[in-house]
C-alpha cells in the first residue's frame, strides 16, 4: 500500500490563503504574524494534517525543536507527574521531549553529554539542581531547574515548599495539637528540606517543642515502616507521648502512615491525625480521605517549558515560585 505524501507548506499556504512565507512563520512561532492570520494557518494545518519537517527547520534556525528532561529517577510520584506535566506543555508548544534519568546515563556528566549530543535546545532538570548546574554549564545547555534555591546560573520553578509545610503544621497546632512529628524525605532532596524547614519554623513560632525528625525514601513503604517504629517508641515512652498529630512530607508515606496506624488499632484523626504533601490523583480515595497540601504539577510543567523556550528565544526568563493550597478533608 502507497504511503500518504507529505502535505507540503504550498499546500496549506493555498488552504488558507497566504504566503509560504506566513506558513513559514508560523510553523516556526515568529511573533511576526497578525493572530487572525496565525489561526487560519493553524486551522488550515490542523484540516490538512500538515507537519513541519524538524530535520528542515533545524537547518534553517539551529534549533532542534526538542527539550531535553533529567531526573534522578522517575520512580518517584512527584517527578512521574511532572514528567507528564513537562510532556504535555512541550507537545503544546511543538516541542519534542528527550527523557535521561540518572539512573540510565550513569552519572550526571552522561547524562548531559546524551543530551548535548542529540541537539536539545534546552533542558529542564527535576530537584537534582546544583550539582547538574555546573554540568550544564561545561555542557552550554540552556537550563532551566524545578526545585532549587535561587542561583544566577539558571532559571529556577519551584514550589513554595515552606509556605505548604508550615500552612500543614499550622493547622495541627491550631487543633490543638501539643506539637507535630514530622515524617521527612531523603535528606538530600531540596523538597524534602524546605518541608522540614517550614515545619520547624511553625513550631518554632508557637514555641512547640521539634521532635525528632524521622525519614522516609518517599515510599508509602517506608511511611509504613517509620511510623510503625515511631508507635513502637511512643509504647516505651522513648517517643514524645504527646504523638497525636504526624506531618508527612508527601502523600505516598503519609498512605504507608495511615496503614500502620490502623493495624495498630490507632485512630485517624481522632487518636493521631495525619496531613500529608502533594494531593496525589487517590489521596481522596485514601482511609481517611487525606488532607494533604497540594502542589500544582500541570502549572509547574507549563512554568517550566515557558521559561526555556523563553531563554531558547533569547529571553531572560525571572524565577518562579509557586503557593501550594490546603485540601480539607478527613485526616487531620
Amino acid at each position: 500500500m502507497p504511503q500518504a505524501r507529505r502535505v507540503s507548506m504550498a499546500q496549506v499556504a493555498t488552504r488558507a490563503g497566504v504566503s509560504n512565507q506566513t506558513v513559514s512563520r508560523v510553523a516556526n512561532d515568529s511573533p511576526r504574524v497578525d493572530p487572525a492570520t496565525r489561526l487560519r494557518v493553524e486551522q488550515a494545518m490542523a484540516e490538512l494534517g500538515y507537519r513541519p519537517n524538524r530535520a528542515a527547520r533545524a537547518l534553517r534556525t539551529g534549533r532542534t525543536q526538542t527539550l531535553g528532561l533529567v531526573a534522578q529517577t522517575l520512580s518517584t510520584v512527584g517527578n512521574s507527574r511532572m514528567l507528564q506535566a513537562v510532556a504535555d506543555a512541550a507537545s503544546a508548544r511543538g516541542y519534542a521531549l528527550t527523557v535521561v534519568t540518572l539512573g540510565d546515563a550513569g552519572d550526571i556528566a552522561h547524562a548531559f553529554e546524551r543530551l548535548h549530543d542529540q541537539g536539545v535546545d534546552g533542558a529542564i532538570v527535576l530537584n537534582e539542581a546544583t550539582a547538574l548546574a555546573r554540568e550544564a554549564g561545561s555542557a552550554g545547555i540552556r537550563l532551566v531547574v524545578v526545585d532549587s534555591p535561587p542561583d544566577e546560573r539558571f532559571t529556577v520553578v519551584a514550589t513554595d515548599h515552606a509556605a505548604g509545610a508550615r500552612a500543614a503544621t499550622e493547622r495541627l497546632l491550631a487543633a490543638g495539637h501539643r506539637t507535630v512529628h514530622h515524617l521527612g524525605g531523603p535528606l538530600d532532596s531540596f523538597a524534602a528540606s524546605e518541608r522540614e524547614r517550614g515545619w520547624r519554623a511553625a513550631l518554632a513560632v508557637a514555641g512547640a517543642s521539634a521532635p525528632d525528625v524521622v525519614r522516609g525514601d518517599w515510599s508509602a513503604d517506608a511511611g509504613y515502616a517509620q511510623t510503625e517504629r515511631m508507635l513502637d517508641a511512643r509504647r516505651t515512652q522513648s517517643v514524645d507521648a504527646a504523638f497525636t498529630a504526624l506531618f508527612a512530607a508527601n502523600d505516598q508515606m503519609a498512605l504507608g502512615a495511615l496503614r500502620a496506624l490502623a493495624d495498630a488499632g490507632v485512630r485517624v484523626p481522632d487518636d493521631v491525625a495525619v496531613i500529608g504533601f502533594d494531593d496525589v490523583a487517590d489521596a481522596a480515595q485514601y482511609r481517611p480521605p487525606l488532607t494533604t497540601v497540594r502542589q500544582d504539577f500541570d502549572r509547574l510543567g507549563e512554568a517550566a517549558v515557558q521559561c526555556l523556550a523563553d531563554l531558547i528565544e533569547g529571553g531572560e526568563p525571572e524565577d518562579l515560585r509557586m503557593l501550594p493550597v490546603m485540601v480539607s478533608r478527613r485526616s487531620g
